[in-house]
This record gives C-alpha cells, sequence and structure tokens, in this order.
C-alpha cells in the first residue's frame, strides 16, 4: 500500500518566516478594484479575501511566493516583490 501526502499535509511541512514588512500590499485605494477578485479565486494559498464591505484583504502568512496574484490581477492594484534575504517561504518537500 502506498502512502502519499496530499497538497495541504505538504504544504504544512513549510515553514514561513515573515520579513520586516510583507512582500506583497495591496495599493492605497484599490482595495475594491474588481481585478483583485481575481486573487481570491486563483491564490493557491488562500491568502486573499473579501470582507463585508467588499473589499479584498490580503495575509502574508503562508505565500508560496509564486506570482499568481501579481499575474492575475496586474501590478496596477498589487506592489509585488520578493521577500528580504532569510525570510518568506521554506520549502520542505514530504
Amino acid at each position: 500500500m502506498s502512502m502519499t501526502m496530499g497538497l495541504k499535509a505538504k504544504l504544512g511541512l513549510d515553514v514561513f518566516k515573515p520579513g520586516k514588512e510583507a512582500h506583497i500590499k495591496i495599493k492605497p485605494g484599490m482595495e475594491k478594484d474588481p481585478r483583485l477578485k481575481r486573487a481570491v479565486l486563483v491564490c493557491p494559498a488562500g491568502l486573499y479575501s473579501e470582507n463585508k464591505a467588499g473589499e479584498i484583504e490580503f495575509t502574508v502568512d503562508g505565500c508560496l511566493e509564486c506570482g499568481t496574484c501579481r499575474i492575475a490581477c496586474g501590478t496596477e492594484v498589487l506592489d509585488w516583490g520578493y521577500p528580504e534575504g532569510d525570510t518568506g517561504v521554506q520549502y520542505r518537500f514530504g
């Protein structure tokens, strides 16, 4: 019998080291921009959500640094960069 790990179990092995500042930020005043709703749908870590006011919120903890949100939303609504050295995701493959 083969034992395989699911995606959530593998992601649970990763280590996330926070930096002094988030490496991804929603640009001021863009929280209700419809392009940000794409991030809610495509972020593989599920870090974007829509609040009751219709604003998109982002939580950096658990970011995979994949760039999916940057591609889906564009740089007009997001400030996106890689985290500073020795911070961010450290993959531990299971």
